[in-house]
């Protein structure tokens, strides 16, 4: 099974949280954040969408930051993704 997302939508699937803090302290489970960064799985296709044409501006593969409460939690089999709208993600992550 895939998900195709519709409209302006994308799927992401979430990057591991970092269990370590920069200064060496280990995070238990309960403690961590869901992280804002993922890799996106799919895009849909634009389009119209509340009367304005949408381009969508990423695509599969690429790493983004997305608002912290954005989207809608789904789990397919035994992978969880988060669908967002296009305008819920805020930079795209470029390798320097």
């Amino acid at each position: 099974m895939k998900l195709v997302p519709l409209s302006d939508r994308v799927v992401l699937k979430q990057m591991e949280a970092e269990e370590t803090t920069a200064s060496g302290i280990v995070l238990p489970g309960q403690a961590k954040e869901k992280p804002q960064q993922a890799e996106v799985v799919a895009v849909g296709p634009g389009g119209v969408v509340d009367g304005k044409e949408v381009k969508m501006y990423v695509s599969v593969g690429q790493k983004v930051i997305y608002q912290k409460y954005a989207g809608t939690d789904v789990k397919l089999g035994k992978e969880e993704y988060t669908i967002v709208r296009q305008n819920d993600i805020l930079a795209i992550v470029e390798e320097a």
